[in-house]
């Protein structure tokens, strides 16, 4: 139900090469206000570890989704922790972002990708040129969204075909980057997603924005 290929070997050496990664982000996202898309079936890794990333480097996270109060998240083919969402769907605004992560696993973005509130907010981005950072199963969301015509990315393989259908080139890479929008295949990219991530959403214009329900701690249950 999730992109799985190097999970057990990435949990087993991940911890201690991000936490050395993570002590030279700090503070390149001061004042930055990221948005994360997921549902339930959301790859647990795949929303945990670049949320890490952006707060080690200064970042405001907020979890955004249509499931009610909390999501449940999957490793693999198994059920995950539980996440507490910070603004619903319904409520979220895409201008009160600096830019938006989607993580991947097969039901989160198949779910998504049914729902126009879903797709209007990830093309919003695309539409202000903020940047997006998708990984895994995450960029059917943007073929959805229709803005994946004429740029280079890479995905989970058996998403190729589709995001080639949808007018993209499609490369087999651990991280791309094109015009804003930074992607990779699968929980072993990680490293160099969150890297290639932070860097890109350092550069983005700092945007002005209201409080959205109340703040929360992000525990797993």
């Amino acid at each position: 139900m999730a992109c799985h290929n190097g999970y057990a070997r990435l949990q087993n050496t991940r911890s201690l090469i991000q936490q050395l990664e993570y002590s030279f982000m700090t503070n390149k996202l001061n004042g930055k206000r990221i948005a994360i898309l997921a549902t339930d079936g959301v790859e647990e890794v795949e929303m945990t570890e670049p949320r890490k990333a952006l707060e080690a480097a200064g970042a405001k996270t907020e979890l955004i989704s249509p499931a009610k109060g909390q999501l449940q998240a999957w490793r693999h083919m198994d059920k995950g922790d539980k996440f507490p969402v910070d603004v619903e769907l319904d409520a979220a605004d895409p201008n009160n972002y600096d830019a938006l992560v989607l993580p991947g696993g097969v039901a989160n973005p198949d779910q998504l990708r049914t729902m126009p509130k879903a797709v209007r907010f990830v093309k919003s981005f695309f539409e202000q040129d903020k940047p997006v950072a998708a990984i895994c199963h995450a960029p059917w969301m943007l073929v959805e969204a229709d803005v994946v015509r004429g740029r280079t990315l890479t995905s989970w393989p058996s998403l190729q075909t589709d995001l080639k259908n949808a007018g993209a080139k499609w490369v087999d890479r651990e991280v791309v980057e094109d015009n804003g929008l930074v992607t990779s295949r699968k929980p072993d990219d990680l490293p160099a997603f969150n890297k290639k991530v932070v860097e890109l959403f350092s550069q983005a214009s700092q945007h002005e924005a209201q409080p959205v329900g109340p703040a929360r701690t992000h525990h797993r249950s």
